[in-house]
């Protein structure tokens, strides 16, 4: 196979505590994909970084704010977000996003 392929199965979940945890499923020097599982009232704070960043969500429901305008999201649901911009989500119930990042995000790596 010419791509790069990696099993579910192979990869670790990431504790981040307050109920949150990230699972890095592929990347390579330009892109990143990182499925982030929450527990309802769980929250991934307020933060900025140079990278653009989308987020699909597979299940659960979100309300996800870029620069003080809050939005809710639902399963199917997807927003893309520039780099730079300040950011985060509070996750309404259970649930988990599909994030992307291009380029890579090196300090999730580390």
């Amino acid at each position: 196979m010419k791509g790069f392929v990696k099993h579910h199965g192979d990869t670790v979940l990431q504790d981040l505590g307050g109920g949150s945890g990230r699972r890095i499923l592929a990347w390579n020097e330009r892109m990143m994909l990182v499925e982030v599982s929450f527990e309802t009232g769980a929250e991934g704070a307020l933060h900025a970084h140079p990278h653009e960043q989308s987020s699909y969500v597979l299940s659960g429901k979100f309300r996800y704010t870029v620069e003080g305008e809050s939005t809710e999201l639902n399963p199917g649901d997807c927003i893309v977000v520039p780099g730079g911009l300040t950011h985060g989500t509070v996750c309404l119930e259970k649930g988990v996003l599909l994030d992307t990042f291009t380029p890579c995000r090196e300090d999730f790596l580390k």
